[in-house]
């Protein structure tokens, strides 16, 4: 898998402007493993319906394709690079757009909706091409990390990271987790969405020895813990949630990382078993304070 670099010549990158006609653009599509390994096998399909109506949808902005699926685990996604003879584009600016569905029907190859007209909620250009021969598979990325995301949201599944040993590793991918007594956020399963914050632990420990266990979490409710001496810092539990967050850089956490902390240790299912990431200037004493 390859980072967003290295375009072919010729092929235009997203700009301000929409597609001009009969111009080469990168594109980006996001989906799931299983279904890019279907598409480089048997190439893209259109939908039978959708904002656009039938198509395939695209984007030349590579945040907008990261996005998806909507709902589905990040440790999943993959974004599919390709690039496109778009033909001949229309517009569609705003909703209930006389063509919104139909644009084909008149003559286009492309629909494009432009960022910021109301038409999607992240405010992000779409593009919708007729004719899957129109593309071309460039190679398989990862996904951009979504800036402004924010917590985890109800109900969600998330790729989540604990730092430990790897004798402790050993023993939980034999019996599973166990919530601790207690810690900054009281008892639970002491996890980060930052592969970054999980690889400082165990403080102080030698770092040969320090493992990471990669899970997927269904978060249930979600409480914010946003600052020292929060009411519910350690009674949230109680009160009906499910995981406390700890919002990045909010002064709870000396690294400025987030942090959560999941109460049902069944919520937890490990994926494997990585190295940490190298962590530069890492400080501070225990997992769930610094």
């Amino acid at each position: 898998m390859s980072s967003d670099d290295g375009l072919p010549a010729g092929i235009f990158r997203v700009d301000d402007e929409g597609p001009e006609d009969g111009e080469t653009y990168a594109m980006y599509h996001g989906t799931t493993s299983a279904n890019a390994r279907s598409i480089l096998a048997s190439g893209f399909c259109r939908s039978s319906d959708g904002m656009l109506g039938p198509g395939v949808y695209l984007s030349r902005d590579l945040e907008k394709a990261s996005r998806y699926p909507m709902k589905h685990p990040v440790h999943d996604k993959v974004v599919i690079r390709v690039k496109v003879n778009v033909g001949r584009v229309k517009a569609i600016d705003r909703q209930n757009h006389p063509l919104q569905k139909t644009w084909h029907d008149h003559g286009y190859d492309t629909a494009w909706v432009p960022p910021n007209c109301g038409m999607v909620r992240s405010g992000l250009e779409e593009d919708c091409v007729w004719d899957p021969k129109r593309i071309t598979v460039i190679d398989i990325i990862k996904p951009k990390p979504v800036q402004g995301a924010g917590g985890p949201e109800d109900g969600e599944t998330y790729a989540m990271y604990h730092g430990t040993t790897s004798a402790n590793a050993r023993s939980i991918l034999a019996s599973g987790f166990c919530r601790s007594s207690d810690g900054m956020l009281g008892p639970g399963v002491y996890l980060s969405r930052d592969l970054d914050k999980a690889s400082r632990y165990p403080m102080k420990h030698p770092v040969h020895d320090k493992v990471v266990i990669r899970v997927k979490v269904n978060v249930g409710r979600v409480k914010a813990i946003d600052r020292q001496n929060h009411p519910l810092q350690k009674t949230w539990h109680d009160h009906g949630y499910d995981t406390a967050w700890v919002p990045p850089n909010c002064g709870m956490v000396r690294s400025g990382l987030e942090e959560d902390c999941v109460w049902d240790p069944k919520r937890i299912t490990v994926i494997d078993i990585i190295k940490p990431k190298p962590v530069q200037g890492a400080g501070g004493s225990a997992w769930g304070y610094r």
